[in-house]
């Protein structure tokens, strides 16, 4: 009551600049209230009401009314994810304060930040590379290194914090692991690696920039010792926004790292729906242990097989505080290219007999839940054409379903737009321009989808970082 009585009170100015707690409380009943209207609207087109007469089996045949139902059903093999999504949003403070270190840095053991390419953008690379050594050293970092890890010569200058690792053409791996997995693997090497078993390695992406957040985070997770691998928050409308489609789109990944990807980790310890390749923590002990040389089948979501493989290991995971920034495709093109490798690359993790089923149940259900989209979606013109009675308890779950996948475009507008960057009406712009653009994120994943189950599974797609050309490997 009391949270509510200094709402009703609060001008624009003070809405803007709420705690911590408060904004966790005023996303929650967002949360809620949009849960609890689409129930409400779903109730009005319920088949029961509106059309009561209806016997499927009579109406539309055996075969016909089975399609229909199994149609209806193929919708909850997304439910785990959208739990654990829930939990997370709800459960754990969504907007928590800025990182407060728990340690001195002096202190704290040796990190190689790792980043891997292709060498395809080498001004790109030693951009990011200048800009996140000068962000450690502003954060008081001192006992660390970067090592850019390419197959071309980026041709960095020289400096004592600063390691140029070219993989060697004829290098193969003894599985044969191609892509990034090669390279990761060439890195651990005994006439390579240069680390000990108990410094930690930060993995990055070309593209991806530290901020002060994530160091101190990063600091309080490899001080604490606790767990030997971790994954944190990216967020991806930070400085200029290329491509406002594919970025709006993208706050679906930023509610799901806060969602699916906090909970897993805070309270299992464990990737059971797998983590992102990019910022990763792992100490080398356990990284060497693991390894990035699992075949061609592990080298198209090489992050994924990683994961589930350390878990069957019975390594422990953590979720790590603050956020790094990454820039969303360019291109549609390169959207619709990433989202198909990655459902390439889970497929063949999921099919794969080197992990035991067990350790990869939930990493299933979600995979074919995005495997069977097109299906899942049907639904809603089926449910008008050809509809069907079903129990209060499904239709209940489907819309529960549908309103969180909604509500997780909203949180993530809220969670990843600043406010004060872009001002209060650009800012409820971007609000509704999450909300719009979903029609189109879902025929992009339906492309996806398709495409990627029936296109070849082996090859590895490198979004274009420039806007100008496109690779395929």
């Amino acid at each position: 009551m009391k949270l509510l009585r200094e709402i009703s009170n609060m001008s624009v100015l003070q809405f803007i600049n709420l705690s911590s707690r408060m904004k966790h409380f005023l996303h929650c009943v967002l949360f809620l209230s949009i849960i609890i209207s689409f129930q409400c609207f779903s109730q009005n087109y319920r088949v029961p009401a509106s059309v009561p007469n209806v016997d499927p089996w009579i109406q539309y045949g055996i075969i016909g009314a089975c399609i229909l139902y199994a149609l209806r059903f193929v919708t909850l093999l997304s439910l785990p994810q959208v739990m654990f999504n829930v939990i997370g949003l709800t459960f754990y403070n969504a907007f928590p304060e800025k990182v407060a270190l728990k340690g001195s840095p002096l202190l704290a053991p040796f990190i190689c930040i790792r980043v891997v390419t292709r060498g395809d953008f080498p001004e790109l690379v030693k951009n990011n590379v200048n800009r996140n050594m000068n962000k450690c050293i502003d954060a008081g970092l001192e006992n660390f290194m970067i090592e850019v890890v390419s197959d071309k010569p980026i041709g960095i200058e020289p400096h004592r914090r600063i390691r140029e690792l070219v993989v060697p053409l004829d290098y193969q791996t003894s599985t044969g692991a191609l892509f990034k997995s090669r390279a990761l693997q060439y890195c651990l090497e005994e006439k390579v690696n240069i680390l000990s078993d108990s410094d930690w390695i930060v993995h990055l992406d070309e593209e991806t920039l530290l901020t002060e957040n994530s160091i101190k985070g990063i600091l309080n997770f490899v001080m604490d010792g606790k767990h030997q691998i971790g994954q944190g928050l990216i967020t991806y409308a930070n400085e200029e926004v290329v491509n406002w489609i594919t970025t709006l789109s993208d706050s679906f990944r930023v509610s799901d790292d806060m969602g699916k990807l906090r909970f897993q980790f805070v309270m299992f310890h464990k990737p059971l729906f797998s983590f992102k390749g990019s910022f990763v923590v792992t100490q080398v002990a356990a990284e060497k242990d693991v390894s990035f040389d699992n075949g061609r089948d592990g080298s198209i979501a090489e992050d994924c097989f990683f994961a589930m493989k350390a878990m069957s290991m019975n390594y422990s995971f953590n979720f790590i505080e603050g956020d790094m920034w990454e820039k969303s495709p360019f291109t549609l093109m390169d959207f619709i290219q990433q989202r198909k490798r990655w459902l390439q690359g889970i497929l063949l993790v999921v099919h794969s007999k080197a992990i035991p089923i067990k350790y990869k149940i939930l990493l299933a259900f979600s995979c074919y839940s995005w495997v069977t989209l097109p299906l899942s979606l049907s639904n809603i013109l089926l449910a008008a054409w050809y509809p069907i009675p079903c129990p209060i308890v499904l239709d209940f779950i489907v819309v529960f379903i549908g309103s969180v996948n909604i509500y997780m475009f909203i949180f993530g507008v809220l969670k990843s737009f600043n406010v004060y960057r872009f001002g209060l009406a650009r800012f409820c712009l971007c609000l509704i321009g999450a909300v719009a653009v979903m029609p189109f994120n879902l025929i992009i994943e339906n492309i996806a989808v398709i495409w990627g189950y029936f296109g070849k599974k082996h090859k590895f797609y490198v979004v274009n970082k420039n806007v100008n050309t496109s690779i395929t490997v």
